[in-house]
């Protein structure tokens, strides 16, 4: 039995939503870029840039789901996230505490006005191609970690075009060792269906953020960051509604 395609008449809806959502989300990007180069204080801004997502996904009719605020630590800590679309920094901007410093892999300062945006929001670039500034940048987030800021990474570093979770690089992990941070996972549902790698328009679709209990100092996962980084693993894929793509490669 052949499954029911969509018509031209939803193609063009969906085509016209999507050139909406393109446009508000250009129109939301550019007053968080203002309001960063206008308002003082840090965190000031990050409310604000806070503030341009949410109305981002309210404006394009989705509404953001947030389960588990209330198992963040009070003090710093450091959150790990799924990663599978361009849209998911937003949406930890618009849905977790202004508190938090994204941790944003070093190509993305060839945007200029996202680079600038990030930057005036504190969030931390990381070299990945090079030793010698990957080691710079890992002492950089240890140094900001010891000082008492809430760093926010997306362990996977990038995303991939197959559905699942893929596997998690150290640096997060090292860092929350080093600096005895609570470690909190994260799960993003849904960004991967409202706007996949290799698509430019979004599409409408539900979306949750679920905070998960924090991994503890005194947990003895923090004895190695492979076993921590595990740990997280685990805890994110008991909840994401998707493959575990390390699982399915050895099955190959």
């Amino acid at each position: 039995m052949n499954e029911a395609r969509p018509g031209p008449r939803s193609g063009i809806l969906q085509y016209l939503y999507g050139f909406y959502a393109l446009i508000v989300f250009t129109v939301c990007g550019l007053g968080a870029a203002l309001s960063a180069l206008l308002l003082p204080g840090v965190e000031r801004r990050r409310r604000w840039a806070g503030n341009f997502a949410r109305g981002f996904f309210r404006l394009i009719g989705i509404r953001g789901r947030t389960r588990g605020l209330d198992r963040l630590p009070e003090g710093h800590c450091i959150v790990v996230a799924n990663h599978a679309s361009y849209l998911d920094g937003v949406i930890l901007q618009g849905y977790l505490p202004p508190r938090f410093a994204y941790v944003i892999k070093a190509e993305v300062q060839k945007v200029p006005v996202a680079s600038f945006l990030l930057r005036r929001i504190g969030s931390r670039f990381v070299e990945r191609f090079s030793i010698s500034a990957s080691a710079r940048d890992a002492r950089n987030l240890l140094r900001a970690a010891d000082d008492g800021e809430s760093l926010a990474f997306f362990p996977e570093g990038t995303f991939l075009p197959e559905v699942g979770l893929g596997r998690f690089h150290g640096g997060a992990f090292a860092t929350a060792i080093k600096s005895q941070a609570p470690l909190v996972p994260v799960v993003i549902q849904g960004s991967r269906n409202i706007l996949p790698g290799g698509r430019l328009l979004p599409a409408r679709g539900p979306l949750t953020i679920e905070i998960l209990e924090p991994i503890l100092p005194d947990d003895a996962a923090f004895a190695s960051h492979k076993t921590l980084a595990e740990l997280a693993r685990q805890r994110i894929l008991k909840v994401l509604d998707e493959p575990d793509l390390l699982a399915t490669a050895e099955q190959r």
